[in-house]
């Protein structure tokens, strides 16, 4: 590829005919099914999480009782609501008796499954400390506007999952992806289900319209793929597109700053012509990968910081704002400056990259 600029986002191109629903029973059809609770199951809360939110109340089975026996019976009790959830969530599949929205987003498969997966590496890999969640609205759409780096997009998926967990409101966040990620097997599957979209404005707009978090990395490949040596510098924003669709839709613009994503795979090479072989933006060579193979895939631990600033109001402007370039240029910058000026911040307080 000659040119690694592929998120039309920040050009207003219309999605072209992406596909909006994944493949599988939930998603055939012009409407999305609706979970139907079976009897033996009393509803969908038979589906039991695999953890609890910040906030969340309630004695773990372990905790409940005061003696031996009783603590042992509740135990007994919780494993088997366990198992029964989890059946009761295989059946659900296997049936398609689940709710699938107009873009594929699967929001049971996501609770139960995908961000189960995802929560040890932000937990307990990438100890991620979350900052400022409570400046996303608790309802209602908001567009969170974040750097990109880390050479794979590790840096987007702990932001869904810290916005899931650490929100009061425990809101989804609905990420904006490059072509590439819908082309790829599984990985295109997987992200429609996550409820991600194709970023293009068309589809941005009608998720803000609907009261979703939507977020989006407008430095894209440029910042994901830039060179270890110019990490933490922002790259270019393009063309404001992401400010137009704020104005269109009224909602807040609440900028995110990521700390500890550009050390996880530092890039110290790229090697371009097999990069335009495979088709791929950059083929990134570092420290350990190709050197070690499939070890070389592995992540460094390095210690995150996520921290959503302070929400840029949109809704005082006027409809026809979204059309005037000089807004656009001036919001755009502002939004930029203010992760630039938090990433500085948030690198003078950390005291290590793996601590």
């Amino acid at each position: 590829m000659a040119d690694a600029e592929v998120i039309p986002f920040d050009e207003d191109r219309s999605r072209g005919g992406a596909p909006r629903t994944g493949r599988g029973r939930a998603s055939r059809g012009a409407s999305a099914r609706r979970v139907t609770p079976l009897p033996e199951q009393g509803g969908p809360v038979a589906a039991v999480p695999s953890g609890p939110r910040d906030g969340a109340c309630g004695p773990r089975p372990s905790e409940a009782g005061g003696g031996g026996g009783a603590s042992g019976a509740a135990g007994g009790n919780g494993w088997e609501r366990r198992i029964a959830g989890g059946l009761a969530f295989l059946r659900r599949r296997l049936t398609g008796e689940y709710e699938v929205d107009e873009f594929g987003f699967d929001e049971e498969l996501t609770d139960q499954v995908l961000m189960s997966l995802l929560r040890p590496l932000f937990e307990r890999y990438f100890r991620v400390e979350v900052r400022g969640v409570g400046n996303i609205p608790a309802e209602g759409g908001a567009l969170v506007v974040a750097n990109h780096s880390g050479t794979l997009p590790l840096d987007a998926l702990m932001m869904q999952v810290a916005v899931h967990d650490h929100h009061p409101a425990g809101r989804h966040l609905r990420l904006l992806a490059a072509d590439l990620v819908f082309t790829l097997p599984v990985v295109g599957e997987l992200a429609r289900k996550a409820g991600h979209t194709l970023a293009c404005a068309e589809d941005a707009e009608r998720l803000l319209r609907r009261g979703e978090v939507v977020g989006v990395m407008p430095e894209g490949f440029k910042g994901i793929g830039k060179p270890f040596g110019e990490r933490y510098r922002l790259q270019r924003f393009g063309r404001g597109g992401f400010v137009s669709t704020a104005l269109r839709a009224g909602v807040p613009i609440v900028p995110c700053s990521i700390v500890g994503a550009e050390e996880i795979y530092p890039m110290v090479g790229n090697a371009r012509t097999l990069a335009r072989l495979l088709g791929l933006p950059y083929f990134p060579i570092t420290p350990t990968f190709p050197w070690l193979g499939p070890l070389g895939v592995l992540p460094l631990p390095t210690k995150w910081t996520i921290q959503f600033g302070e929400p840029i109001p949109t809704d005082g402007y006027a409809p026809e704002a979204a059309e005037d370039p000089m807004l656009m240029f001036n919001l755009t910058d502002r939004v930029r400056e203010q992760i630039q000026h938090t990433l500085y911040k948030l690198l003078v307080r950390r005291r290590s990259v793996f601590f």
